[in-house]
């Protein structure tokens, strides 16, 4: 009967602490938007995002470094907990755009430094 009453008192003392523990507990169901790739590259685009992408990763829309995630090795933030393969890919053209211009631009600055 000791072992119960240090029991309820330990999940009173939480439930004091942590209010929102109730909601982790509750089933959730949340929707999960569908995201698409549509490639508008040329091929000598196509062909050096290729390149970097097997730089990276080996292709490999998993691999982890740290906190760099997926095919090309982006931070962990800029995928927003969407590792989807549709989402690295967009996400890696919005930065290879915003960062070097081209997807050659952005080879041709791997060439010099080592990295994406």
């Amino acid at each position: 009967m000791k072992l119960k009453t240090i029991f309820m008192l330990i999940v009173m003392v939480v439930s004091m602490a942590l209010p929102s523990v109730t909601s982790v507990v509750t089933p959730t169901t949340t929707a999960k938007a569908s995201v698409t790739y549509v490639c508008n590259l040329s091929k000598k685009e196509k062909r050096a995002k290729a390149w970097i992408a097997r730089k990276e990763s080996g292709g490999n829309y998993r691999a982890r470094n740290g906190r760099y995630y997926g095919k090309y090795q982006l931070t962990i933030s800029m995928l927003h907990g969407d590792y989807s393969k549709a989402n690295q890919e967009n996400t890696a053209d919005r930065y290879a755009h915003s960062r070097y211009g081209t997807w050659t631009q952005a080879k041709h600055h791997w060439l010099g430094y080592g990295w994406f």
